[in-house]
């Protein structure tokens, strides 16, 4: 009963982040649908990467016709933030609990459940809640990918066409709000934007595809911005 109720008070906890994720699942749907990707690998990306920024840069990206080592290298930087996240969230959890429940913790992990983990004031998590926080917000990303790809049909084109700009308004959704609590993050961004637009429009550069200019982009404004803020990110 114990483990049941634990389980339980995961997804109660979590029925927040699910509403959230909804319609960003929605989004992601319609728009893999939008660029004529098949359903099933729409479904499997939902299921087997659940990454929501990785699956809307991933599907941009083959729209965009690159390769699959630029997708991975990708997609690999963007999510490197999680080595750090369930490293941290580790240390609440119960020293009992064995590597292959953390792995599959470790999967479930995303911005929304690693900040309800870590600020909870228990001082050890139990396996059980961590497994029904995560698996609502699995669930729910999962069921509206569904249902965007279920709705798209009947759709108009026009609608349908303008869901290419939900990956940049998901960003921008998330970088203003930093941006204007800290001026590290504003600079950093400015280093990105700059380096990306000389190698898009350089001659110098042209043979560097979309892929790699984003790599190349992401890499080089984190090395700077290290340097020039060793200290990190320092808001107001």
């Amino acid at each position: 009963m114990e483990k049941k109720s634990e389980f339980l008070e995961g997804l109660k906890v979590g029925v927040p982040v699910a509403v959230g994720y909804i319609p960003i699942a929605v989004a992601f749907g319609l728009l893999a649908r939008s660029f004529a990707i098949p359903n099933q690998i729409t479904i499997l990306m939902s299921l087997m990467i659940f990454a929501g920024a990785s699956q809307f840069i991933g599907i941009n990206l083959l729209v965009l016709g690159a390769s699959y080592s630029e997708i991975v290298i990708t997609t690999f930087i963007l999510n490197l933030r999680h080595f750090l996240m369930t490293a941290t969230l580790s240390q609440k959890i119960e020293v009992k609990v064995s590597k292959s429940w953390r792995a599959l913790l470790a999967f479930g992990v995303t911005d929304e459940t690693f900040t309800i983990g870590v600020l909870r004031s228990d001082k050890k998590l139990s396996k059980y809640f961590i497994l029904g926080l995560n698996t609502i917000a699995y669930f729910s990303w999962n069921v509206g990918t569904w249902i965007g790809l279920f709705l798209a049909p009947s759709l108009p084109d026009v609608l349908k066409a303008s869901m290419g700009i939900a990956l940049y308004a998901m960003f921008i959704g998330l970088l203003v709000p930093n941006i204007r609590k800290s001026k590290t993050v504003l600079v950093i961004s400015c280093i990105a934007i700059a380096i990306n637009s000389l190698l898009s429009w350089l001659p110098i550069f042209a043979g560097v595809s979309n892929g790699w200019g984003i790599i190349v982009a992401t890499v080089m404004s984190a090395a700077i911005g290290t340097c020039i803020y060793p200290e990190g990110v320092e808001r107001e």
